[in-house]
This record gives structure tokens, sequence and C-alpha cells, in this order.
């Protein structure tokens, strides 16, 4: 079929904090709001941002582990944000999850083999000899013995349990594999096996990856394109060399820059971002990022920006480094001969610019 894999479209998820006549309105966790994206076959697409961003949330609605407030998830141009649980159960043969915690995501009663084959037989009976071919099979997959298909996980390592994590989520050959902080456990060396591991896989069965991360040298190693998330909203999706080479959105540049960089002779973003990430009970008006936001000028104050797209195939949800389509003709020209595809536009310049507009001192 053609068109994405997967494909959100204005994905949203609220939690409301609680019930009464009393109450006049109910407050509301904005956890989610109006998250887009497409997944192609074979594509590994990365989520970023801080804790509380919604990332996670993100995962567990692409699952249907929660229910969405709005929106659509598209599976080869199936909605299975709308399917009843009957229909539900035969897609999901069709993606899998591995979990952040390879210490809680299994149960501690099951050995190797049933851990492994207990998805496949919720879909089918197996015989004894079937079930253990599939268990050597797959745990020769993700580099461990066939002989461990008899151990229960209290004895095998963290770095054995979530490859015996990613065995189960492959056991149904998904097409879609969703993979929560899959790696944020584990010890450094223990991370490059499993990411090296993923990589592998992906190039010999063509899986698509959703990977969960707060790691940008993680999300470097292994992404084709990356959305950043800002308390519940996406503000910037671009391919991964473009977004690390020159990040559009002062969010994106401050995580850049937050980023720990292992050569020291290594030039590196000044970007600085004060303050915390605000409430999603109250968000901010505008832009959720201008309270922090070092370019914020009164239109960010005041109005939502778009996802625009921008040059090199990317969307940025920014007034000043990403405008929408509404700005006159001559300030869109002014803009172009400020920034071309090699350098970004200063404070004081995006501020002279915006003065014709908004009226504001340049400065």
């Amino acid at each position: 079929m053609s068109g994405p894999l997967l494909k959100v479209e204005n994905l949203t998820k609220h939690y409301s904090l609680g019930t009464g006549f009393l109450k006049k309105t109910v407050p509301v966790i904005r956890a989610v709001e109006d998250v887009s994206f497409s997944v192609e076959a074979g594509e590994t697409l990365c989520i970023v941002g801080e804790s509380g961003c919604g990332k996670s949330t993100v995962a567990r609605l692409l699952m249907r582990l929660v229910e969405p407030t709005g929106g659509r998830v598209l599976i080869d141009g199936t909605d299975i944000a709308g399917l009843k649980k009957d229909a539900l159960h035969a897609w999901r043969r069709r993606m899998q999850m591995v979990f952040q915690d390879p210490y809680s995501s299994l149960n501690p009663r099951l050995t190797v083999e049933q851990i492994i084959t207990e998805p496949v037989e919720n879909f089918e009976r197996l015989s004894r000899k079937q079930r253990q071919a599939l268990a050597a099979d797959l745990l020769q997959n993700v580099g461990m013995w066939p002989e461990m298909m008899h151990r229960l996980p209290s004895e095998l390592s963290g770095g054995q349990r979530q490859r015996l994590g990613i065995a189960r989520a492959l056991s149904l050959n998904p097409s879609l594999i969703i993979a929560d902080e899959a790696v944020s456990a584990l010890d450094v060396s223990v991370q490059a096996q499993i990411l090296n591991l993923l990589l592998d896989l992906q190039q010999q069965m063509g899986i698509a990856f959703v990977f969960i991360s707060h790691d940008l040298g993680v999300v470097e190693h292994i992404a084709h394109r990356v959305a950043v998330m800002y308390l519940g909203r996406i503000v910037e999706l671009a391919p991964c060399e473009a977004l690390f080479a020159k990040p559009v959105h002062p969010y994106t540049e401050a995580l850049i820059a937050a980023a720990p960089v292992p050569d020291p002779t290594h030039l590196r973003l000044k970007a600085t971002v004060e303050g915390e990430m605000p409430s999603p009970i109250n968000p901010p008006t505008g832009c959720a990022f201008h309270p922090r936001c070092p370019l914020a000028v009164e239109r960010c104050r005041t109005e939502v920006p778009p996802l625009v797209s921008i040059a090199d195939g990317r969307l940025a949800a920014c007034h000043v480094r990403a405008p929408a389509t509404d700005i006159p003709v001559h300030l869109e020209h002014s803009l172009a001969g400020v920034s071309d595809d090699t350098e970004l536009w200063t404070p004081t310049q995006i501020a002279g610019l915006f003065a014709t507009k908004y009226g504001e001192k340049a400065g």
C-alpha cells in the first residue's frame, strides 16, 4: 500500500483532574496537544524533549494503551484510534513496544521461552517444539544463547533482559516497534550493543521505529528524523543531520547546547534557557516556550505558532525563526536577505525586522 506506514493526525490527550457538581470548570492536564507526524517503513523517528513534555504519552497513544481525546493514528491507512477491542486485536501483530524498564516489563514467573512465545499464542496455538524453535531463533537474533530459554528474568543481567524485551517484540514479526527510553536504564557499553542490535534488525527486517529518548547522543546515532516536543506539542521536526547541524527552534538549540560533548575541542552552540517547563494544567498563552525564550516578541505571547514547512524538509513552530505565511511580502524579502541556508538570524536582526510589523524597539 502506498503512503507512510504510520500517520498521526492531530493526536490529543487531556486528563481531567476531578469532577464535581460544584465546580464550574474542571482542571485539565494537556499532556499531548495536536501532534501530527508520519513514519515510513524502515525509518526511525526519534521523539525528544524534557521530562514531562508528553513523549511517553505519545508512545502509549500509538499503542492504544491509553485512549486519545482526539486525533487519528493510521497504520497503512486504517485508523486504529477508533477501532473497538476485537478489531484492534488483529492490528496488535503489526505494532509492538519495548518498554523503558527491563526489570518491571517482564513477568518474573515466566521463563524466557514463555515470555517470547506468549504474544504469538495470543493469536495461534503452538506445539512445544514450535515454541522452542521460535524462542531459540529469536534469542540468536538478539545475541543471546538458545540455552537461556529455560531461565527466569531474575537470572539475567539488565542488558540481557532488554534483549529479551526486544525478542518478545519481534516474535510477532511487526512492521512498527515503539521503543520508550529502551536503553536509558543500561550501562553505556550495553546501550551501544542494544542500539547496534536495533539498527541491524531494522536493516534485516525493514522494521520502522518510533524511538522515545532524552539522550541526544543516542538520537544522533540512530535517527533518520527527529521530532522535538515541548509541553505536549511538536516544535520542530527535521532530518537528523539537518537538525543537529542547524537547529531552527530556540528550544531545539537549547537542548543541543545542553548535551554533553565528549570532544573538548568541539565548538558548541551557545544557547541558555532559564527556568522550568510550565505546568500543563495552566500552560502559557501563545507559544508555550515564550517565558523561557530569549527571542520572544509580542506575537509569541498571544498567538500559538503553527508547525510550518521551511527549507531542507523540516517543520518548525516559531513566529521568529519560522514565520507563518501572513508576514508581508516586503518583510519576507527582508528575512530572506538576512538568512540563507547556512546562517540563522541574530536576535538583533530579528527584533529590527519584526519592528516593522509589531512596532517593537529593535535591540
